[in-house]
């Protein structure tokens, strides 16, 4: 049985949301998002509140039932706020800067990064050693994120490249002579 997945998802004040057969539309201050569940659930809408309820007693069923769940309280709270990811940048002369809907990435390689910003993120360089990501649809901006930080991991024995604000890097110990 889900624990997540039979908790409802309450719509705050000035969040709307309608269904038509298995896809729900969510309308916000912010934004509007839809998200097409598949058949093993039922979605309904009752006393501002989305319930997601499992179709029989399958496994996939019994997945699909909490990760629906999650995506529309995902929806409804990116419709009505922003989600963010920070990311910091460590090494000698590793830099960002945004030019436009560019994010130009000086990393230790051989070429400058040129990371092209899709739409529906926006990214911001407070500091050269900083990134902001931020944008409606969670999974967007965890993506966009992932793939900034994929460019240069932070590595064990410096902790040089790019690294999420509040991540911890174990440190390991170099070689002796």
């Amino acid at each position: 049985m889900s624990r997540i997945g039979k908790q409802p998802v309450a719509l705050p004040s000035g969040v709307t949301a309608t269904l038509s057969g298995q896809t729900i539309e969510v309308k916000g201050p912010k934004d509007t998002q839809s998200f097409t569940a598949t058949d093993d659930v039922t979605l309904t809408i009752d006393d501002g509140q989305v319930t997601v309820t499992p179709r029989g007693k399958s496994k996939r069923a019994r997945q699909q039932w909490g990760m629906t769940r999650t995506v529309v309280a995902n929806m409804v709270q990116g419709c009505n706020e922003t989600f963010k990811k920070e990311l910091e940048i460590r090494g000698v002369g590793y830099r960002a800067n945004v030019q436009g809907n560019i994010l130009k990435l000086n990393l230790g390689l051989s070429h400058d990064v040129d990371f092209e910003i899709p739409a529906g993120v926006t990214v911001t360089a407070p500091k050269q050693t900083e990134l902001v990501v931020e944008g409606t649809n969670k999974q967007l901006v965890g993506q966009v994120a992932a793939n900034i930080r994929d460019w240069r991991r932070p590595e064990p024995y410096k902790g040089k490249g790019i690294r999420y604000k509040d991540e911890y890097i174990f440190q390991k110990e170099g070689k002796k002579k």
